[in-house]
């Protein structure tokens, strides 16, 4: 329903409107109202009903809505184009142009009150912030988003809900991420709102977080649903980010093929959309999967395309995270210069705040390189600031391996209580496989019959 403005200010409207066009009281009324009427309406001493203002705008050549409202005729539409085209330009890469078209639309919508284009222009500024790296404002963008949409029902609010979840992602705040998108999805199931889209979306997110805190059994659980959801799921560009989500859970079970084969999936997919960043990070995770199975040269390769991308599209965060990646495939292929040169390159795109898991990544690599070299000093204090940056992210899957490899260096230099005390730290944190230190499991959505697909064995 079109909210109108007071009677008061539609009044000024209708004399503004009508002095310009020369027109009198008696020739605006006539032949379905009185000249009093209509002096009664401009001073604001009336709520006019809709028939009225409908006969005063085709009298007076104006749009119902730009009379009753103030807005221009197709407004509205108008909006909605200039945000899709916003949708490609960060879809292409251009995340700088298009926040500049969302920040216009946003003040557009604002000015005029359309409240559901205002959002989707905040959702759009907000997922420019993740792509270019600005956490904060990403975050900020999408509690905005999330205000504007407070009468909209819960699957129209998933995307701000899912977008400040990946801002506190990245900024290494694994447990509240996991506990924003759990909770959303338990509200979801548990008031019967199905909605293949957004349960796809929040399934495909938690897959990442999940894995960074070791809660591999759930990581597993949500890559199942994710897979029974995508045939019922409209938008493709969601279907390719749930493949790319998942590929990651098979594998962590060993099942290397299955993941290439996810993650092939997913970049045809995004080759179609022409999502770069998104292409990047399938070719960046290839790349990885490739590494795990021993495939160093491919790995290099697929990595490094991802590394490009991610360079001209100016994702800077993500540029880093793909980085850290090709560094440990240079560092396996005897070439521990290069990565070492690489990875102190990057350092400076991570804080504890911003990329913490990747950055602890980064100094665990420098400090294995370091001990290569027999600095063991140096190795040191990467191995103590990468333990600080994981325990902060809570990303128990990492933290038990770190505190072995400290507690080794130490006790190779001869310090042996110190290094018991590092070996207590890694068994405190590991997780056993299959557990976590999450509180309870959300509700689960109907069990829907996956259909059986060459491109997707079952889980």
């Amino acid at each position: 329903m079109l909210e109108r403005d007071e009677p008061e200010v539609v009044g000024r409207r209708v004399q503004r409107l009508r002095a310009q066009r020369g027109l009198t009281q008696r020739q605006l009324a006539e032949p379905a109202y009185t000249p009093a009427y209509i002096s009664t309406l401009e001073a604001g001493r009336v709520r006019a009903s809709d028939e009225a203002l409908r006969h005063i705008a085709d009298r007076l050549g104006v749009t119902f809505e730009e009379l009753a409202a103030g807005r221009p005729a197709h407004l509205a539409t108008g909006l909605r184009l200039r945000l899709t085209e916003a949708q490609r330009l960060l879809a292409d890469g251009r995340a700088e142009e298009a926040a500049v078209q969302y920040g216009l639309v946003r003040a557009e919508a604002e000015a005029h009150g359309l409240g559901r284009e205002q959002a989707d222009a905040l959702l759009g500024l907000g997922e420019c912030a993740l792509e270019t790296g600005a956490l904060s404002e990403a975050r900020d963008r999408f509690e905005r988003a999330e205000e504007q949409l407070a009468d909209q029902s819960l699957p129209v609010r998933v995307p701000a809900v899912r977008g400040r979840a990946v801002a506190h992602y990245l900024a290494g705040e694994l447990r509240y991420a996991v506990y924003l998108l759990e909770s959303t999805l338990d509200e979801l199931n548990r008031g019967g709102l199905h909605d293949p889209d957004a349960l796809l979306l929040l399934y495909a997110s938690v897959i990442g977080p999940y894995m960074d805190m070791g809660a591999h059994a759930r990581a597993a659980q949500a890559a199942e649903f994710a897979l029974a959801l995508a045939p019922r799921a409209g938008d493709p560009a969601l279907i390719a980010r749930m493949h790319r989500s998942v590929a990651r859970t098979l594998l962590a079970e060993g099942r290397i093929a299955e993941a290439d084969a996810s993650l092939a999936k997913a970049a045809e997919l995004y080759a179609q959309l022409r999502l770069r960043t998104e292409l990047a990070n399938c070719h960046w995770m290839r790349g990885y999967v490739c590494a795990q199975n021993g495939e160093l040269d491919r790995a290099e390769q697929e990595l490094r395309q991802a590394h490009g991308m991610l360079a001209r599209t100016r994702a800077a965060l993500y540029r880093s995270q793909a980085a850290v990646e090709l560094a440990d495939v240079l560092h396996r292929r005897g070439r521990s210069e290069e990565a070492a040169e690489l990875l102190e390159g990057v350092l400076g795109d991570f804080s504890s705040e911003r990329g913490a898991v990747h950055a602890a990544a980064a100094h665990r690599l420098l400090g294995i390189i370091a001990e290569d070299a027999r600095d063991t000093e140096a190795a040191e204090e990467h191995y103590v600031r990468a333990l600080s940056l994981l325990e902060r992210a809570g990303a128990a899957g990492d933290l038990a391996d770190l505190c072995r490899l400290l507690g080794d260096l130490l006790r190779r230099t001869g310090r042996t209580e110190a290094a018991l005390d590092a070996y207590r730290t890694g068994l405190g944190h590991r997780t056993a496989p299959g557990t976590t230190t999450l509180g309870p499991a959300p509700a689960q959505p109907p069990l829907w019959p996956v259909p059986p697909s060459p491109d997707r064995p079952p889980l």
